[in-house]
């Protein structure tokens, strides 16, 4: 589209139409949280929040993990590394709440992809998410995280999947994390 004077024009489309909301700047240090993100919910998964070795169900080091809050705490992301070194993922967990749901992007270095939502019920914070398998099909995934220590010593995760719609469930990972002494 060109004016009269030949210059192209530029389509402003304020951000509200684009359902993004920006945090309010200005006086705030970097680490405190936004008061975009400040609402109870916002703060349902920071049990998540800090540095983690991560164990299988007989004890052994499966990984260690650190959760930060990013982008003036709006966002937890998590930083994995494998212990045997064979992947390292990462990913971010924000609570949306025009849907009511938290969201869970996974990514990691074995081409490794999950889009999930859920939310916190009966005191876990529960994913869910229907993926493309890499052999075809689909796969569904149900991820959950629960305290499990006191104090907050401890968060066990269960990751299970299903390629038959639900009816049966194997675990893809199963790991308790334990805080590491500061």
């Amino acid at each position: 589209m060109k004016l009269d004077h030949g210059k192209p024009s530029v389509l402003v489309i304020p951000l509200f139409f684009l359902g993004v909301g920006l945090a309010p700047g200005g006086d705030a240090p970097a680490a405190a949280i936004s008061r975009s993100c400040n609402s109870p919910e916002h703060r349902q998964f920071d049990f998540w929040v800090g540095d983690w070795d991560v164990v299988d169900p007989q004890g052994h080091p499966a990984g260690t993990n650190s959760i930060t809050l990013e982008m003036e705490g709006c966002a937890l992301q998590e930083h994995w590394r494998a212990a045997d070194g064979t992947q390292i993922g990462s990913s971010f967990n924000v609570y949306y709440p025009p849907a009511r749901r938290w969201h869970q992007t996974w990514v990691d270095s074995t081409g490794g992809f999950l889009l999930l939502s859920g939310g916190l019920e009966g005191g876990k914070m529960s994913f869910t998410g229907d993926m493309p398998g890499r052999e075809g099909g689909v796969v569904k995934h149900r991820l959950s995280f629960e305290k499990a220590g006191p104090g907050g010593s401890r968060v066990r995760q269960l990751w299970e999947a299903s390629r038959d719609d639900g009816k049966t469930w194997r675990v893809v990972f199963d790991g308790t994390y334990v805080r590491r002494k500061r």
